[in-house]
């Protein structure tokens, strides 16, 4: 199908039913690319872009993941947070940065806490929902071998709802990088979004395609890297609970 598409964008730009000037071949833009990549200016551009992404997902990892086991394990925990994230969750993650903006600036602060906050519900509501999915004979056995209520979490739930947790985080990993892209647009000095947004701003249309086809490249490695951690980690989560159910 890619290979598809490529021919397809060459023919239509070759035969200037789009202007190339907007429109150029594909083939020049993988050049530009290829060139980009050689030069360093994409890779410096994307160790940036990632340093932010892993920032704040990372952030929202180490605050969220927490949370979501107290929620989906004591109801006065739920209670307390539940209207609280049902309202702000529907909010659009670039409708809070001219807000972050007011507080922090342009720095590496601000798009690192629109990041978090884009990745925190996604990774929230999945670990409460994979805590609740714990299968209550696990828990029941813990307790029969007399373990504590912090070895059951620690021993049992935790490795238990690992799958859905890391589906929260494979859902949230795009999230951190459109997002990433949008904030840099707004408001960066480098980056891969600001990158783009340069060589549009210039006429660069080769270089900004480039810069587009490598967000594509990392979100799909992103997204990879993800999926192989799950399936090992549900490898390993198998082994361990077999014999115990």
């Amino acid at each position: 199908f890619l290979f598809f598409l490529a021919l397809l964008w060459e023919i239509v730009s070759r035969n200037k039913l789009i202007s190339p000037l907007y429109f150029p071949p594909i083939s020049k833009n993988l050049v530009t690319f290829y060139q980009l990549m050689l030069d360093g200016t994409l890779p410096l551009e994307l160790i940036r872009s990632l340093g932010r992404i892993f920032a704040g997902f990372f952030l929202a990892v180490a605050v969220m993941v927490p949370l979501g086991i107290a929620m989906g394990l004591f109801k006065p925990i739920y209670n307390l947070f539940e209207p609280l994230t049902e309202l702000v969750r529907p909010l659009p993650p670039p409708a809070i940065i001219p807000v972050v903006m007011l507080f922090l600036g342009i720095g590496e602060a601000m798009k690192i806490i629109v990041i978090a906050f884009a990745c925190s519900f996604p990774i929230l509501i999945n670990t409460m929902d994979g805590v609740r999915s714990v299968e209550p004979t696990l828990v029941d056995t813990a307790k029969t071998f007399g373990r504590s209520r912090y070895n059951i979490i620690r021993q049992v739930i935790l490795p238990a709802s690992l799958h859905q947790i890391f589906t929260g985080w494979r859902v949230a990993i795009p999230i951190a990088l459109i997002v990433d892209i949008i904030a840099e647009m707004v408001g960066a000095l480098n980056g891969i979004g600001r990158f783009i947004l340069l060589m549009q701003r210039r006429f660069d249309i080769p270089e900004m395609y480039a810069g587009i086809f490598l967000v594509a490249i990392v979100g799909y490695a992103l997204n990879a890297l993800l999926r192989y951690l799950n399936k090992t980690l549900i490898g390993w989560h198998r082994a361990k609970f077999e014999p115990v159910t």
